[in-house]
């Protein structure tokens, strides 16, 4: 075999390598372009990149507030509700126990508070009646006694 071979492992012609290594002194100038350019302008980078963080977390942070306040509302939302319903059934049930409670006294004989108010209003008009009469007969004692007339003496004869 010759040193020289045919396109299956033969080196590349002169033309060739010359391109190759062209291209690859271009790449290895871009990168150290970059490199450069990073390098002078990396403090700018790094603080655009802090300035864009910044505006995320803000985003971030706005939007988990107004969905911690929408999630509160909610929660708000339904606790009245369910306090509403549970003084619903809070009502209910202490109805239930008020009329149990007077079916038991009105077996035992017991009056109803109505029943009791309407006994005290009468025991008070008999209250003021008793009062009212005590007090009718000193005055119509006063006016029953008459009073004393003075006896006349009878008027002295004259004699003629």
């Amino acid at each position: 075999m010759s040193s020289k071979s045919t396109s299956h492992g033969t080196p590349p012609h002169p033309s060739e390598a010359d391109s190759v290594r062209d291209s690859a002194h271009q790449i290895w100038l871009a990168g150290l372009g970059a490199f450069t350019k990073a390098q002078q302008e990396g403090g700018k980078v790094f603080d655009a990149l802090v300035q864009e963080g910044l505006t995320m977390q803000r985003k971030a942070q706005t939007t988990a507030e107004a969905r911690l306040s929408e999630a509160s509302q909610k929660m708000s939302s339904m606790a009245r509700e369910i306090g509403s319903r549970a003084t619903g059934q809070w009502d209910k049930l202490e109805g239930l126990f008020e009329e149990r409670v007077a079916r038991a006294l009105e077996r035992l004989g017991m009056p109803t508070a109505q029943q009791v108010q309407a006994l005290q209003a009468r025991v008070a008009a008999l209250e003021a009646q008793l009062k009212a009469r005590a007090a009718k007969p000193a005055t119509a004692a006063k006016k029953a006694t008459p009073a004393r007339k003075t006896a006349r003496k009878p008027a002295a004869k004259t004699t003629r």
